[in-house]
């Protein structure tokens, strides 16, 4: 279950959101994959946990080593990774005047260039697949609200927290917000 908090959005931000509450997930534990591999050896497997640590490192060591040799990596029904750069806005190849060509390079582009650096950010995407997109989570997903909020909800409401404990309990919410702060347009 994912346990949700609300955030407000400062009063004085200038910006449409200013003073609403937005959703957050609360983040119960930072996994690793030492945790990772404990938690799958305890599934009954015949391999030692000290074995799955070591092929799920190899696994990372080599995601990023096909990741940067420019391959994308799908992992069923969890998510495709893959590189992806975020551009400068070329006006050219060459500028003829600058004797400057297009470069596929990291950089900025100062003031008055056609043409430089291809590249201002890279950075890794998990794309969601199989039975991870957003429309498969929404099937499974259940959200409940943390204790604290439970207890805010309960205060503004008027009541007092053990009434809410009963009243509130877990269950659904509809709509979602990113986890920037917003709320998202496109759902889970």
């Amino acid at each position: 279950m994912i346990e949700l908090y609300l955030s407000k959005v400062t009063e004085s931000s200038d910006t449409e959101q200013a003073g609403k509450l937005y959703a957050r997930v609360s983040y119960k534990q930072n996994m690793d994959i030492t945790d990772m591999a404990h938690h799958m050896a305890e599934h009954n497997t015949a391999f030692s946990e000290g074995l799955i640590v070591g092929v799920l490192t190899d696994f990372v060591r080599c995601t990023r080593e096909m990741v940067l040799a420019g391959n994308t990596v799908k992992v069923g029904n969890l998510a495709i990774f893959k590189a992806t750069v975020e551009s400068n806005g070329l006006e050219t190849l060459y500028d003829a005047a600058t004797d400057k060509t297009a470069q596929a390079a990291f950089g900025t582009l100062k003031a008055g260039d056609k043409t430089g650096p291809a590249v201002k950010v890279v950075k890794l995407l998990a794309q969601s697949t199989g039975d991870f997109t957003r429309d498969e989570l929404k099937k499974v997903v259940k959200f409940s609200w943390t204790d604290k909020t439970k207890a805010e909800i309960a205060a503004a409401k008027g009541e007092t927290s053990s009434a809410t404990e009963t009243s509130q309990g877990g269950g659904t919410t509809g709509g979602s917000t990113d986890d920037n702060g917003g709320p998202s347009d496109e759902g889970l």
